[in-house]
């Protein structure tokens, strides 16, 4: 009852900033001065979706409405701020499963949409933020490179955060980024029961250095849960792993017109704490997009191995990110998965901020090689004035793993 008090605290948040007390901003939404040391930035952020899914044997259609209000105090002498945010969502319908492993909450006529209505609070943190150093405790977003090992899972409308201390330091082209996490908040808020939160001890700890165009960082994630949690689908024993790593980056302008992205990642997972298995899986992950005059042209190969029929998992990823946003591979299948995939993309800034893109995956087991499926995703978005629309496709279609999976997106966000 507490944190949903809070919540609705912190949503209230950005309209009680229109009071008179304070001075008027220059623009709606734009930081409120309180004096010359102290502001204000109120934070608003709202998002209308509709989500369709269309399976052989389940179907759902979800319209939900997300909100996220608060505020950030801002201290500048000190370098101190305090932010708190709430997050609600309300559903516009009960046409799907938002809570399918809670009983008396659970829809089973209808197809998985991991959106619940609740109200929760989402961050509350303090932070000290210099152009060299950072210090963020409490209730955090955390998104670690491209999200592959941590991230926010931002597309879904409740985002995952951290309770937790994180520490980062940037001297020349070095940088030093750490960070201890005692629960793990997911995406389907405090109505989820045993799957609100997993609590444990979570180190996340990066080194790296950039020279030029290239940017190369090592990197360790040491998950160790609490023994009565369930992550997911996995036990807590097998949720338990060491991952180390390197991941390199690199921009390569090859003319005025022309760019190389380059991105390449190897890890290698092991068991850690409780987990009594014995494995060591590797991640191997590579990409090239070449770009020139608006046009993106993307390849890429990303395999999440297996060992002694144990696979690479990454629980605290931004799992729709990657292999397809069907979402078929959320957890990686026993004989591990490779995933192939090119993709063309088109930007129109002139245009609204017109974009879109198309991508073809194809999918394999790193064990046997055998074909999952295939999928094909495909996005368009642009902004009218402060109102960003996307429209989203993704057909996967199976062939070894799942079943034929077509998912449809219209969205609009508005944000401050």
């Amino acid at each position: 009852m507490k944190t949903r008090l809070l919540g609705a605290a912190a949503l209230a948040a950005p309209l009680a900033l229109a009071h008179p007390a304070f001075a008027a901003p220059a623009a709606f939404g734009d930081p409120v001065k309180v004096s010359d040391d102290v502001t204000i930035d109120p934070i608003l952020d709202a998002r209308l979706r509709w989500e369709n899914v269309d399976t052989p044997t389940k179907d759902a259609d979800a319209v939900t409405l997300r909100l996220r209000g608060g505020f950030e105090v801002k201290h500048t002498p000190s370098h101190l701020s305090l932010l708190a945010e709430a997050e609600g969502t309300l559903a516009l319908g009960e046409n799907y499963n938002g809570l399918g492993f809670v009983p008396g909450k659970a829809r089973p006529a209808y197809a998985a949409v991991p959106d619940p209505a609740n109200v929760e609070l989402n961050r509350l943190q303090i932070q000290y933020r210099t152009k060299q150093a950072g210090l963020t405790i409490g209730r955090q977003r955390i998104n670690l490179d491209d999200q592959r090992w941590v991230g926010s899972v931002g597309w879904r409308q409740n985002e995952q955060t951290f309770d937790a201390a994180r520490a980062e330091v940037s001297v020349g082209p070095v940088m030093v980024d750490a960070t201890y996490a005692d629960s793990q908040r997911t995406i389907f808020g405090v109505d989820a029961g045993p799957r609100t939160a997993y609590d444990g001890n979570f180190l996340f700890l990066q080194a790296g250095v950039k020279h030029g165009p290239v940017s190369v960082k090592g990197f360790a994630y040491l998950l160790d849960y609490d023994a009565k949690e369930q992550v997911g689908p996995l036990a807590v024993t097998l949720a338990d792993t060491q991952t180390y790593g390197v991941r390199a980056v690199a921009a390569l302008p090859l003319s005025k017109a022309v760019k190389l992205n380059l991105a390449a990642s190897y890890a290698h997972q092991s068991a850690y704490k409780d987990n009594p298995a014995k494995f060591g899986a590797e991640y191997l992950a590579g990409e090239a997009g070449l770009a020139a005059r608006g046009w993106t042209l993307t390849g890429g190969y990303e395999r999440l191995g297996t060992d002694k029929g144990i696979a690479l998992q990454t629980p605290m990823a931004t799992l729709h990110k990657f292999n397809g946003w069907a979402d078929l591979f959320l957890t990686t299948p026993a004989a591990g998965l490779e995933d192939a995939y090119v993709g063309l993309a088109k930007a129109l800034p002139k245009l609204n901020g017109l974009t879109a893109n198309v991508t073809w995956h194809t999918f394999h087991s790193e064990a046997g090689h055998i074909h999952y499926g295939d999928e094909w995703d495909a996005s368009i978005g642009l902004k009218v004035r402060k109102v960003a629309l996307l429209a989203k496709y993704a057909d996967y279609s199976a062939k070894g793993f799942g079943a034929d999976t077509r998912k449809f997106w219209l969205e609009a966000d508005y944000a401050f």
